[in-house]
C-alpha cells in the first residue's frame, strides 16, 4: 500500500479495537495522520472535504471511548463521517468512495456494522438515536451506549427539536454530541446559531456537579423523584447565577460545554466522565470546518465539496473548459435577479443552500429580498406561503430530494390555499455520486396528485428562463419548476423573457413511425438516439415532443399523437411509477386510445451512487438505452 511507510499509527488501525489499544498520548498523532490521509485522498477522489476535516478529533475520541460497534454512533449529516469510515475497516477501500460500486457516499447499515442509520439528510440523528436508546433499555442492555452526533447546521432542522423534546420526557441514556462549526454548507443562520455561539457552562461546575450526584446516589438519597426536583432547582439556580438560560437544561437534558473539539485528549476525558451518566445529556463542542488545511479553513463554503485540488498549492482543479455551458443553478440565479429587478414583489427563499442554488446572487444585489432559513425545508415552503398570502411572490428553491420533507407544507400551506408562489426543485433527477439519499427522482410522482399545482421542467436553459418568467406572471398558483444538477447544453443561456402557455408542449421533430415524448433536459438523450437510429435506418422517421408540463398535461398534443402513432415511448428523469409516463398512459386509456407505449425512467428501486452518465447507462436512460427501446418497440 502506498501509505504503508508514511504513517506511524494509521495503517495499523483496521478497526476501532486497534485504536483503543493505543495509549491516549498517541491520539494527537493519530488525528494528524488521519487528517493528512483525508487531505491526500480527497485531493484525488473528490468528496465532502471540509466537514470531515473538522470532525477528526471528535471521531477519534468517540471510537476510543465507546465500545463500537456494540456502542452505537448515529451520525447526522454524513459529510462529517469520512474519518469514521477510515477507522472502521474501510481505509484501503476509501479510494473507491462515491465511485460506482464503491464505498457509499454516506454511512449506511448496508455497508458496515459501524454505520447504524441512514444519514444523507440532516437532523434525523437525535430521533433515531433516541429510539435506539429506548430499545437498548427495554432489552436490558444498559451497558450499551448510544450517541447522536449532530452538526454542520443540522440543529436548525425542526426534527432535531422534536427529538430533543421527546428525549426530555422519555426514559433514556442518550448522549448527544453537538459538533458546532458555525456552518451547514454556507454559514449557518438563525437564533440557534447565535445561541450556541455564546452558550457557556463551566467545566469546573460540571465536574463538581457530577461528583456530588454520584455521592448522593451512593448514599441512596437520589431517587428518580428527588433527581427531577434537584435538576430543576439546579437549572434555575445556574440560570440566576450566570444570567443565562440554557435551552437544553430547560428541557431537563444535561448540558456539558462548550469545549474545544480539536483537543482530542480533553474530549476523551470528558466522554469517559459523562458516558455512564443516566438520563439524556448533550456535549457541545466547537470545531473549525476544514481544520488543518488552511485554504479550507479560510473558505469553508468553497471547500465543502471542492472537487480535485493540488494539496501543496491549494489550487482547485477545474474539470470544465472555457466553453462549458452554464450550470442550471447559475441560470436560475441570474434569471431570478433579472426578474426581481422587474418585479419588486419577488423574493427568494432557500433552506441553507444559497451558494448551491445560486440564490447568493440575489442576496448580494438585494440582501433584503433573499432569505436563508437554515436546514428547514418545511418551514421554507410555509414561510414562502405566508409571504405569498400577503402579496409577495416567493421563489422558493429546494433541492428535489430535500423537498420530500416539505410535502405536507406544499399541500396544506400552499396548494390548499391556491397561493401564488414558485417552487424551484434544483438537483431533480439523477444527481450522481451522492447516491440514493440525494437522487431527486420522486418529486413528479409525489406532487402530481396534488390539486392546483403546475409542474414543469425545461428542455434547456432558455426554457428555464421562460418558465421562470411565466411562473412570475399573475394568477399562476403554485408553480413547480424542476431542473437537474450540472451544466446545460447551450453556448449562450440568455434569451428574452417570453411567456410559455401553461400546459402546452411542443414538437421538436416530426416523424411517421414512432413518437417519443420527453420531459426536461433528458430529452437530449432522446434526440441523440433518434438521430443515431435514423442514420442507421433511413427508412424510419421518429417524432420527438417536448412535453414541458406534467401537470396540466397537453391533452391536445396527446390526442394528436395518439391519432398519428400506434407506438409511443416516454422518457423522464424520475421514477416511472406515478411519473409523466404514468400520467400519459392514464390519459390515453381514459380516452380509449390504445397505442403500444413504453415508459423509460427510474425503476422501482433505490439507485446507487456513481457518475450520472454511468447511472443513466445502467438504467437504460441514456441515448444508447433509448436506441435499444426504439429497436424493441419497432420490432
Amino acid at each position: 500500500m502506498e501509505h504503508e511507510n508514511c504513517y506511524q499509527y494509521l495503517t495499523r488501525i483496521n478497526s476501532p479495537a486497534d485504536l483503543r489499544a493505543l495509549p491516549v498520548e498517541a491520539l494527537p498523532t493519530v488525528c494528524a495522520e488521519l487528517r493528512r490521509y483525508l487531505i491526500e485522498e480527497l485531493a484525488k477522489n473528490p468528496g465532502h472535504f471540509a466537514s470531515s476535516l473538522g470532525a477528526v478529533e471528535m471521531t477519534v475520541a468517540l471510537h476510543y471511548v465507546m465500545n463500537t460497534p456494540r456502542d452505537l454512533l448515529v451520525w447526522d449529516v454524513g459529510h462529517q463521517a469520512y474519518g469514521h469510515k477510515v477507522l472502521t475497516g474501510r481505509r484501503d477501500a476509501f479510494p473507491t468512495n462515491r465511485k460506482l460500486h464503491g464505498l457509499r457516499p454516506f454511512p449506511s447499515p448496508a455497508e458496515s456494522e459501524y454505520d447504524t442509520f441512514a444519514c444523507g439528510h440532516a437532523s434525523n440523528s437525535i430521533s433515531a438515536a433516541l429510539g435506539m436508546s429506548v430499545a437498548t433499555v427495554r432489552h436490558g442492555e444498559r451497558d450499551r451506549h448510544v450517541v447522536a452526533i449532530i452538526g454542520d447546521g443540522a440543529m436548525s432542522g425542526g426534527l432535531s427539536f422534536e427529538g430533543l423534546n421527546n428525549a426530555s420526557e422519555t426514559p433514556n441514556n442518550l448522549l448527544i454530541v453537538l459538533n458546532d462549526n458555525n456552518m451547514s454548507i454556507d454559514h449557518s443562520v438563525g437564533g440557534m446559531k447565535q445561541y450556541l455561539l455564546h452558550l457557556h457552562t463551566s467545566p469546573w461546575y460540571n465536574r463538581l456537579r457530577f461528583r456530588i450526584s454520584r455521592q448522593l446516589s451512593k448514599w441512596g438519597w437520589l431517587d428518580e423523584g428527588r433527581k427531577g426536583q434537584i435538576l430543576r432547582f439546579n437549572n434555575s439556580l445556574k440560570s440566576l447565577l450566570t444570567n443565562q438560560q440554557n435551552v437544553f437544561e430547560g428541557m431537563n437534558i444535561r448540558y456539558f460545554g462548550p469545549t474545544d473539539g480539536h483537543n482530542v485528549i480533553e474530549l476523551v476525558r470528558i466522554l469517559r466522565e459523562i458516558k455512564d451518566m443516566e438520563g439524556p445529556k448533550i456535549l457541545h463542542i466547537h470545531t473549525t470546518k476544514g481544520k488543518g488545511y488552511e485554504p479550507a479553513e479560510k473558505e469553508a463554503t468553497l471547500w465543502h465539496a471542492p472537487g480535485k485540488f493540488d494539496v501543496e498549492s491549494g489550487q482547485r482543479i477545474s474539470s470544465g473548459s472555457k466553453n462549458t455551458p452554464m450550470r442550471y443553478q447559475d441560470v436560475f440565479g441570474h434569471a431570478l435577479v433579472e426578474l426581481a429587478r422587474q418585479n419588486p414583489n419577488i423574493v427568494g427563499v432557500t433552506p441553507a443552500m444559497p451558494t448551491g442554488c445560486s440564490m447568493n446572487l440575489l442576496m448580494q444585489e438585494m440582501p433584503d429580498r433573499a432569505f436563508d432559513v437554515g436546514i428547514a425545508e418545511g418551514h421554507a415552503v410555509t414561510f414562502s406561503a405566508g409571504m405569498a398570502k400577503e402579496g409577495l411572490l416567493p421563489f422558493c428553491n429546494i433541492y428535489s430530494s430535500f423537498a420530500q420533507r416539505a410535502y405536507d407544507n406544499v399541500i396544506h400551506d400552499a396548494a390548499l390555499l391556491g397561493l401564488h408562489l414558485v417552487i424551484c426543485l434544483d438537483r431533480a433527477g439523477i444527481v450522481g455520486q451522492d447516491g440514493a439519499t440525494h437522487h431527486g427522482v420522486f418529486d413528479i410522482a409525489a406532487l402530481r396528485p396534488v390539486p392546483g399545482l403546475t409542474i414543469s421542467s425545461p428542455y434547456d436553459e432558455h426554457e428555464l428562463r421562460r418558465l421562470m418568467y411565466t411562473a412570475s406572471l399573475p394568477d399562476k398558483g403554485v408553480f413547480v419548476i424542476r431542473y437537474p444538477r450540472g451544466c446545460g447544453s447551450l453556448a449562450d443561456p440568455h434569451c428574452p423573457f417570453d411567456e410559455i402557455p401553461v400546459g402546452r408542449g411542443r414538437c421538436l421533430k416530426n416523424g411517421k413511425h414512432l413518437a417519443i415524448l420527453t420531459l426536461g433536459p433528458i430529452g437530449h438523450a432522446a434526440a441523440e438516439a433518434i438521430a443515431a437510429y435514423e442514420q442507421q435506418h433511413p427508412d424510419i422517421s421518429i417524432a420527438h415532443y417536448d412535453m414541458r408540463f406534467v401537470k396540466p398535461l397537453d391533452t391536445q398534443l396527446l390526442d394528436e399523437v395518439a391519432q398519428s402513432f400506434d407506438r409511443i415511448i416516454t422518457l423522464e428523469d424520475g421514477v416511472v411509477a406515478g411519473g409523466m409516463g404514468s400520467a400519459i398512459l392514464e390519459y390515453l386509456n381514459d380516452k380509449g386510445h390504445t397505442p403500444r407505449l413504453k415508459r423509460l425512467g427510474v425503476p422501482d428501486k433505490f439507485v446507487e451512487h456513481g457518475k450520472p452518465e454511468e447511472l443513466y447507462h445502467i438504467l437504460g436512460m441514456d441515448s444508447q438505452g433509448v436506441e435499444t427501446a426504439i429497436a424493441e418497440i419497432l420490432s
